[in-house]
C-alpha cells in the first residue's frame, strides 16, 4: 500500500480559516456502509441519527499553549518552539524552527523571558530544559501561543482560545485540539442526554507529531509518533454496559479510536495509561467502535489512512469528492463526517505488526 494511494486534490478555498460562529451549526457528511446513499445533515442533527443507549466517547484532553519564540544565544538566529510533551522537571520535548538547529548544550533567550537549554535531540524532537519562575504548564498559560494548525494561515486571537478547546476539555497537555469534539456546545450535549445517549471519555494529548507527514511512500515502513493516552475504569464499564444492552460505541475523533484500539487485550477493552504509537492504515480490522464521528483529514495523512480502515478507502474516498463538490469546509475548524464501518471485503484482519509499543 502506497502514500500516494490517498491523495486527493483539495482546493485551497475549502480550508476553514475560522470557525463557525456557532459550533454546532457544522455540515454533518453521513456516510452509511457501501450500499447506502450519502446523506447531507448538519451536527445539530445527531441525536436524531443515534438511538437511545448508543454511548458518545469524547477526548476530554485541554490544548495548552504551546508555541514560543526566541533566538539562540550565541548567534542571535531566531528560534521557533513547538512543545511536542511537557516532561518533569520544567523539560519538554519540542520541535524546533530554525535555520540551524542548535546542538545540546546551546541555550534559548525567549521573546517572553526566561531562557531554555538544549539538552538533547531525539530524531526530529529536541529536549528543552526551560528557565522560568514557575512550574512550566502555569508559566505557559501566560507566555505561550495557541499552536493553530499550519494550514491555518493567520495569527491566533483571542476568540481562538475558546474556540480551538472543547467545551469538555479537562486534562491539559495537548497541543493540537481533537477537532471532531469541536462541533459540541452544552445545548448539543444536552439534547443527547434526553435522548438516552450515555456520554464518556477517554483522555489522549495529541501531540505535535500529528501533523508531520508521511515520508516513506510504502505506507508499511512508516512509525507513528508516540502518544500519552488513559482509558479508565469508569468508561470500560460504561462500554462493557453499552454493549450489553444493544447499543452502540460511537468515537468522537480519530484520537478516541487511536486510545481505545490501543487499550484492546485479546479483544477486550481494558483500563490502561501509557503511551500508544499503533498504526492504523487498510488492513487493520478497527473492533473498538462502531461509528466515527470525524472532520476531513489531510491528503496522503495517517488520519485519512485511519479512517479508510474504519470504512473503507473506496467509500471514504467517494464521500471526500462528495465533499469537495458539496462545497464543505476542511480540516480542523471545518465540517464533520459519520462513517459506519466498512461491510464484506473491505473489512479484513488486522494488520500484522501493527500495534502498541510497550
Amino acid at each position: 500500500m502506497k502514500k500516494s494511494d490517498f491523495h486527493y486534490d483539495l482546493p485551497q478555498e475549502l480550508i476553514a480559516q475560522q470557525p463557525l460562529p456557532e459550533r454546532s451549526a457544522s455540515r454533518l457528511l453521513v456516510v452509511p456502509p457501501a450500499g447506502g446513499a450519502l446523506e447531507d445533515r448538519q451536527v445539530r442533527d445527531l441525536p436524531g441519527l443515534l438511538e437511545p443507549g448508543d454511548l458518545l466517547v469524547f477526548n476530554d484532553t485541554r490544548v495548552i499553549p504551546a508555541r514560543l519564540f526566541g533566538h539562540k544565544a550565541d548567534s542571535g538566529g531566531r528560534v521557533e518552539i513547538l512543545i511536542e510533551r511537557l516532561l518533569p522537571g520544567n523539560e519538554a520535548r519540542v520541535q524546533l524552527g530554525a535555520s540551524k538547529s542548535p546542538k545540546p548544550g546551546g541555550r534559548i533567550v525567549l521573546d517572553v523571558g526566561g531562557e531554555a537549554e538544549v539538552l538533547a535531540r531525539d530524531g526530529g524532537f529536541h529536549r528543552l530544559r526551560f528557565d522560568v519562575a514557575d512550574a512550566l504548564e502555569s508559566w505557559l498559560v501566560d507566555a505561550g501561543r495557541l499552536p493553530l494548525p499550519p494550514y491555518i494561515h493567520r495569527t491566533p486571537d483571542a476568540a481562538d482560545a475558546e474556540r480551538y478547546q472543547t467545551v469538555f476539555a479537562r486534562q491539559s497537555g495537548a497541543v493540537a485540539a481533537p477537532t471532531a469534539g469541536l462541533h459540541f456546545d452544552e445545548a448539543l450535549l444536552q439534547r443527547l442526554r434526553d435522548r438516552g445517549v450515555q456520554i464518556g471519555h477517554v483522555t489522549l494529548h495529541v501531540g505535535a507529531g500529528t501533523f508531520q507527514p508521511v515520508r516513506v511512500e510504502d505506507v508499511r515502513e512508516h512509525r507513528m509518533h508516540a502518544e500519552w493516552f488513559n482509558v479508565g475504569a469508569q468508561l470500560v464499564e460504561q462500554v462493557q454496559r453499552a454493549r450489553a444492552a444493544g447499543g452502540r460505541v460511537v468515537a468522537v475523533g480519530t484520537t478516541v479510536v487511536r486510545a481505545l484500539e490501543s487499550a484492546l487485550v485479546d479483544g477486550r477493552l481494558r483500563p490502561y495509561a501509557g503511551d500508544t504509537s499503533i498504526f492504523i492504515f487498510p488492513g487493520y480490522r478497527i473492533r473498538s467502535v462502531d461509528a466515527l464521528l470525524t472532520n476531513f483529514h489531510l491528503p496522503e495523512s495517517t488520519l485519512l489512512m485511519m479512517v479508510s480502515a474504519f470504512a473503507g478507502k473506496d467509500r471514504v474516498f467517494s464521500a471526500y469528492e462528495h465533499a469537495i463538490r458539496e462545497r464543505y469546509r476542511f480540516f480542523s475548524y471545518g465540517d464533520a463526517m459519520l462513517l459506519w464501518p466498512a461491510r464484506g471485503d473491505e473489512a479484513r484482519d488486522a494488520a500484522p505488526g501493527q500495534g502498541v509499543d510497550p
